[in-house]
């Protein structure tokens, strides 16, 4: 039975993760250094439950319920009692590692330990662990109560139990789970990180501006919004870190970041939380 789960980091995604788990009926323990974080964290949680209750997705009287479920914390160790810990930091591969290795030595024993990575292989991040059987690769969707999309990537050692617990977990939460192996990018960075980065290509040499590249994505294709705009909303250093990591793990030149995502990243330009990308906001 998982009763209670552990959430690091309050970002865009966690902040969403510790949403779903809550309202679905878990203990949550929201984890992040910065008490601003966590304040802001629980204001947008209200926010979205909220509008959830005001279409008419959820009653009104689970909006105090499932922020009732949410507890935040500043140290790591208040997650000793969780049976299930998700990781949603930036996609940075040491900051990571580090975090799985201080997780597991306040995770108790048997609890699962979980990572929301878009592309850092699951087998090397059990591997810092001393229960790599217990690690797995559970990708949440952004915005993750509304997209019902969770990758789950097994480790070379993970567990069929371990499986088992996670799968049960996202058809609790309403997702719909689709399984990868433990390759740079899964499925779906693998496949929408290179067309974003084929994007920034176009709009590098000239091709078109970034109105007409996501015009012609957005119309021509039927997606809901184009490449550019998605990268902005993504925000562009994730999108280049994601591709840092196809491009090591692969070393297939067709995963090269394009030069103008590297310069603007450079400059501060992650797109809407910087106030600028390819577009202003």
């Amino acid at each position: 039975m998982i009763k209670q789960v552990g959430v690091l980091g309050a970002g865009q995604m966690g902040n969403g993760i510790a949403h779903v788990f809550a309202q679905f009926g878990h203990e949550v323990v929201l984890f992040d250094i910065a008490a601003a974080q966590l304040e802001k964290a629980l204001v947008t949680i209200r926010q979205n439950l909220e509008r959830q209750a005001k279409k008419g997705a959820i009653p009104e009287a689970v909006v105090g319920e499932t922020m009732k479920r949410i507890r935040l914390v500043q140290e790591l160790n208040a997650l000793a009692g969780c049976d299930f810990c998700v990781e949603a930091v930036t996609e940075n591969e040491p900051l990571k590692l580090e975090i799985f290795r201080r997780l597991d030595e306040t995770a108790k024993a048997g609890a699962i330990l979980a990572s929301n990575t878009s592309s850092i292989p699951i087998t090397k991040i059990a591997a810092v662990t001393r229960r790599p059987e217990k690690v797995i690769g559970m990708h949440f969707m952004n915005p993750v109560p509304v997209m019902k999309l969770v990758e789950v990537i097994r480790g070379h050692a993970t567990s069929d139990d371990t499986f088992a617990t996670t799968a049960a977990l996202v058809a609790k939460l309403d997702k719909e789970m689709a399984v990868s192996q433990d390759y740079p990018g899964f499925i779906v960075n693998r496949i929408l990180m290179p067309m974003i980065n084929e994007a920034v290509f176009a709009l590098y040499e000239g091709i078109a501006t970034p109105e007409d590249i996501d015009k012609g994505m957005k119309l021509g294709t039927n997606q809901p919004m184009g490449p550019l705009t998605l990268a902005d909303f993504i925000g562009l250093d994730t999108c280049l870190a994601i591709m840092n990591v196809l491009y090591d793990g692969f070393k297939d030149p067709k995963y090269r970041p394009c030069p103008l995502l590297v310069k603007m990243v450079n400059a501060g330009h992650l797109g809407r939380k910087s106030g600028q990308g390819f577009y202003l906001y």
